[in-house]
C-alpha cells in the first residue's frame, strides 16, 4: 500500500505563494488517513461478523435437524453392550410337502436388568419370583445389589407376562426384541424338526440355531439371508403323521410296549412322507437330556433313526433275494430246514421248537419264518458275498437322511464274520441296524431292485438309483412277502381293499451286561404297499410290546406290530390316493328286471 506523505512538497510550495498556511494541508491528509483506517477496520469487523453469523446458522440448522430426526424415530432402549459383528436373527420358515407350517418365527421380547437404575431392588426381585416360580427371590435381591450392571432374566416372554413385568414399575427392568421359533403343530413332527435355540446374543436381536433334527442338519441353509424369504420344504405330509403318529400312540398303549416308531417312505423318490418316534417332546419347550442311564429312555431319543436294534426276521427276505439273484433257487426250490440245526457248537432252533421240515420251498422259507431253511440259503451265498450284498443295501454305514443325528446311528456289524455269523445275520440276530436303514433296503426290493437314498426334502421329478438286485428278483421277493401277509405270520396285515406285503421280526431284547432277556423283545413288521404295484414302505417298530387280551402273554410281532402296520395302512393309503382294490362279484345266474 502506498502511502500519501501529510506535507507534500509541491502543495505546500503552492500554498506559500498563495499566502495559505501549509499547516491546514498536513491536518486534511492526517484526517484522511484517520477515516481511511477506520472503513478498512469497519470492513475487517463486518467480515468476521458475517462468518461468525453464518457459522452459528449452521450449527443451529445441524441441531434442529437432528431433532426433528430423533422425535421422528421410533424410542428404543440404550444399549447395555453391543459385539463388533452384527447378529442376524433371520431363519427361514419350515413347510410340509404341501406347504403348510411346520417351523416359523415368532416376534417376542427378553428381559434383562440394570440393577444400578433400580429404584427398590428388593420389592422387584420379590414381584418377579411371583410371576416366575423358577426364580427365587433371594437369589434375584443378591444379583441385584453386587454390583453388576447389567443381568439377563428370561430369554423369552409371553405378551402377558412382559405385561406384568410393566406393571412392577421399574426403570431397572427393561426389553430387548427378540425373534423365537415357533413349532405351531407341537409335538407333530418333533424329532424330525428337533428343535432349536439362541446362539450369539445382543440386548436387541439374537441369533436363532438348529439345535437338533433337521434344523441343526440344515442350519446353514435355513440361516442364509439370501434364502430367508425361501421356506424349506420338507417330503413330510402333515396329515399322513398326523394319522401315523395317533395310530402308534394308541398301538403302544394298547400293547403294553415301552416306545414306538414309524416311517412311511415312496420308494420311488425315497421320499420319507412320515416319521415318527414314541415318546416324544414339545419342541417348543425341549426338554434336557440325560445325564446318566439309557439314552432310549428320554423323549429325546429317535427310535426310528437313532435305535440300532437286531431286526429279526425282516432280514431273511434279503438272503433268500441274494440266492435268488445268485441262480443259487428259484422261488420253488426245496431246501433242507429239518430242526434244530447243529453248526460246530451252536444249535439253530425254530420258533418254539418247531420243525418245518424236513424239507421247504425258498418260498415256504419266508413264509413259516423258518431259521434254519434261512440258514441253508446263507451258506450257499457265503460270508463274503453276504457282506457284500447287506453293504450295498445300505447296512454297512450311516443313513444319509437329513437329520443331525443319523450319521451317529452306525449299525453294529461283527468284528468277525465266521460261518455261525453268516447264519444268524441271515435271519436278523448278531447284526444291528436301524429301522430307517430297514426302510430303505425294503424300499430297493419294491422299487424292482433299484435303491433310492432316503431324504425329508421334497423332491421333484424322477430320482436316480442304484440297482442292487435284478428286477425279476424284486418281483419274486414281492411276491413271497405277499404270500406271508396271506399265508403266514402276517395274517392280521390283511385289510380290506389294500393288498400289503410284509415280513414280521421278532427280537430278543440284548441286555446292556450282555446276553438276552427271555421276556422283552423288539418288534418290527416291514411292510410294502400295495403289492401289485408297490408305491410305499412303512416300518413299524415296538420296544417291549406284549398283548394281553388272551389268556396268555403274546410278545410275536404278527401280534403286535402287524396290526398297528395293518391300522396305519388303513388309515394313511386313502391320504395317500391309493385306491382300493374292491373286488368283483360274480352275477347271479338268475337275476330280477323291472319292465
Amino acid at each position: 500500500m502506498t502511502r500519501t506523505p501529510l506535507r507534500p512538497l509541491a502543495r505546500i510550495l503552492s500554498a506559500r505563494e498563495k499566502g495559505e498556511n501549509p499547516d491546514h494541508i498536513e491536518a486534511e491528509n492526517k484526517r484522511l488517513r484517520a477515516e481511511a483506517s477506520r472503513d478498512r477496520q469497519r470492513g475487517r469487523a463486518e467480515g468476521r461478523l458475517l462468518i461468525l453469523g453464518f457459522a452459528f446458522f449452521v450449527g443451529f440448522a445441524v441441531v434442529g435437524l437432528r431433532m426433528g430426526d430423533l422425535a421422528a424415530s421410533v424410542p428404543e432402549e440404550p444399549r447395555s453392550f453391543a459385539s463388533g459383528a452384527q447378529i442376524s436373527a433371520a431363519r427361514a420358515d419350515i413347510t410340509d410337502r404341501k406347504g403348510r407350517l411346520l417351523a416359523t418365527n415368532l416376534s417376542t421380547h427378553a428381559l434383562y436388568a440394570h440393577p444400578k437404575q433400580m429404584i427398590d431392588p428388593p420389592r422387584v426381585a420379590r414381584e418377579l419370583a411371583a410371576l416366575f416360580p423358577e426364580m427365587k427371590p433371594e437369589d434375584l435381591e443378591r444379583r441385584f445389589t453386587d454390583g453388576r450392571s447389567f443381568l439377563w432374566l428370561r430369554r423369552k416372554l409371553s405378551p402377558e407376562q412382559m405385561q406384568a413385568v410393566h406393571e412392577i414399575g421399574d426403570p431397572g427392568l427393561l426389553f430387548g426384541p427378540r425373534d423365537m421359533r415357533l413349532y405351531p403343530n407341537g409335538t407333530l413332527g418333533a424329532h424330525i424338526l428337533g428343535g432349536s435355540s439362541f446362539g450369539a446374543e445382543g440386548v436387541h436381536s439374537a441369533e436363532v440355531i438348529g439345535t437338533a433334527g433337521i434344523e441343526r442338519a440344515m442350519d446353514a441353509r435355513l440361516r442364509d439371508p439370501a434364502l430367508a424369504s425361501q421356506p424349506l420344504a420338507l417330503s413330510i405330509d402333515l396329515s399322513v403323521q398326523t394319522a401315523m403318529r395317533e395310530v402308534l400312540d394308541a398301538g403302544m398303549v394298547m400293547m403294553n410296549a415301552k416306545g414306538a416308531a414309524g416311517i412311511l417312505m415312496d420308494v420311488r423318490t425315497g421320499e420319507v412322507l412320515s416319521l415318527v418316534s414314541l415318546p416324544d417332546f414339545d419342541p417348543n419347550d425341549r426338554p434336557n437330556p440325560l445325564v446318566k442311564g439309557d439314552p432310549a429312555d428320554s423323549p429325546l431319543f429317535n427310535r426310528a433313526v437313532q435305535g440300532v436294534y437286531e431286526l429279526g426276521s425282516t432280514f431273511k427276505i434279503f438272503a433268500t433275494a441274494q440266492a435268488l439273484e445268485l441262480g443259487l433257487v428259484n422261488p420253488d426250490t426245496m431246501v433242507d430246514a429239518n430242526a434244530p440245526m447243529r453248526w460246530g457248537k451252536h444249535t439253530i432252533n425254530e420258533f418254539q421248537r418247531k420243525n418245518y421240515g424236513p424239507k421247504l420251498s425258498v418260498t415256504d422259507v419266508i413264509v413259516k419264518s423258518s431259521n434254519v431253511g434261512t440258514a441253508r440259503l446263507a451258506l450257499q451265498i457265503g460270508a463274503e458275498r453276504q457282506q457284500s450284498f447287506l453293504r450295498r443295501l445300505g447296512f454297512f454305514a450311516p443313513t444319509s437322511l437329513e437329520l443331525s443325528e443319523a450319521p451317529g446311528a452306525r449299525p453294529l456289524i461283527p468284528a468277525r464274520w465266521p460261518e455261525i455269523v453268516t447264519i444268524t445275520t441271515s435271519y436278523g440276530h448278531g447284526m444291528s441296524a436301524s429301522p430307517m436303514h430297514l426302510a430303505t433296503a425294503y424300499a430297493a426290493i419294491a422299487n424292482k431292485g433299484v435303491m433310492v437314498q432316503p431324504t425329508l426334502l421334497r423332491r421333484e421329478g424322477t430320482v436316480e438309483g442304484v440297482r442292487v438286485m435284478s428286477e425279476r428278483t424284486a418281483q419274486a421277493s414281492v411276491e413271497m412277502l405277499r404270500k406271508v401277509v396271506t399265508e403266514g405270520t402276517a395274517s392280521y396285515a390283511e385289510v380290506p381293499g389294500y393288498a400289503i406285503a410284509g415280513k414280521t421280526g421278532t427280537a430278543d431284547k440284548p441286555k446292556r451286561t450282555g446276553g438276552y432277556y427271555k421276556d422283552k423283545v423288539i418288534n418290527t413288521f416291514a411292510s410294502i404297499f400295495p403289492a401289485e404295484d408297490p408305491r410305499y414302505v412303512l416300518i413299524v417298530t415296538l420296544d417291549e410290546p406284549v398283548d394281553t387280551s388272551g389268556p396268555e402273554p403274546r410278545r410275536t410281532a404278527g401280534w403286535t406290530a402287524v396290526p398297528v402296520a395293518a391300522e396305519v395302512v388303513r388309515r394313511v393309503a386313502p391320504l395317500l390316493g391309493v385306491r382300493p382294490q374292491i373286488e368283483t362279484l360274480v352275477p347271479d345266474a338268475v337275476s330280477a328286471r323291472r319292465n
